[in-house]
């Protein structure tokens, strides 16, 4: 059965990747001034290198051709070379991708740790000053955009990693709460209660192991959240990452680039979502 389940989550990931690489080719192809190179404009160009960019640029007009090309390069381990910076996209992913993974761990590290605690604080305690700032302060931070808190971080000096964790922890902190609070309404909580256990002793005992399929699906989730994130960030805070160069690549229309970006975007989120689908199954079984 665990090899059924395996395969399936392996080929579901083939499928979502190679579906995501063409989604973001077809957008990128398709949005207003793709056939327009600003190299065109540099009259220090001889006609002879004039002709050799508009040469390149036609080889990804057609999209079906580019694409298949693509994936036959990919297969043997070749993502091609960035227009706009004239690297092998390879390259540039192992050296900036363990930049943003980095950013985003420590992101979600300290969101999830911020979030979850206050949500234990908030359920704990709901009459009171805890829930109402825990809740106010959690609201403010979901109403800002991404950018809007990496320029925050970047005028206090405060660490790119904190943003990403600002910004993860509203979304870990609602959801926490609310389950947190149903599962203090189940039957065998309110049981305990009754028998005289309270605070940590119902918590840690009774609420949280009830909690933690939940949890780990929303932490497959918060994977995602942190590497989009990192795009405004990396770009806002000067961090030489994935998200810098997706920004890059996109003021430049750089085709090879946007779509292994995308291919490794999907390839992490989708890893993370099925690790924590297989980490349920796994609990679920222990609990059965």
């Amino acid at each position: 059965m665990w090899m059924r389940a395996i395969s399936r989550q392996i080929c579901g990931l083939i499928l979502t990747a190679l579906l995501g690489g063409l989604a973001a080719a077809t957008l990128v192809r398709l949005a207003p001034g793709f056939d327009v190179d600003e190299r065109e404009l540099d009259p220090r160009l001889s006609e002879a290198s004039l002709q050799s960019v508009r040469t390149e640029r036609a080889k990804e007009r057609n999209l079906t051709s580019f694409y298949w090309n693509y994936l036959r390069r990919l297969a043997h381990g070749d993502l091609g070379i960035s227009h706009s910076l004239r690297r092998p996209v390879a390259e540039l992913l192992l050296e900036r991708g363990p930049v943003t993974l980095r950013l985003a761990g420590w992101g979600l590290a300290g969101g999830w740790a911020l979030g979850l605690s206050l949500a234990m604080a908030a359920t704990t305690w709901k009459q009171g000053f805890v829930d109402f700032f825990s809740v106010s302060f959690a609201s403010v931070f979901l109403c800002l955009p991404a950018a809007v808190i990496g320029l925050l971080a970047l005028f206090s000096g405060v660490a790119p990693a904190w943003a990403i964790a600002l910004i993860v922890f509203p979304k870990v902190f609602n959801y926490a709460r609310g389950l947190l609070g149903k599962a203090y309404q189940a039957p065998h909580v309110l049981l305990a209660r009754a028998k005289g256990l309270r605070g940590a002793s119902i918590l840690l005992r009774h609420v949280l192991p009830g909690t933690v399929p939940e949890l780990l699906a929303l932490a497959g989730v918060s994977v995602s959240m942190a590497l989009s994130a990192a795009i405004p960030l990396e770009a806002v805070c000067d961090v030489p990452g994935i998200g810098q160069l997706a920004w890059q690549a996109a003021l430049g229309r750089d085709l090879p680039v946007l779509v292994s970006l995308t291919l490794f975007l999907t390839l992490a989120t989708r890893i993370a979502n099925t690790t924590a689908d297989l980490a349920i199954s796994a609990v679920r079984i222990e609990e059965s």
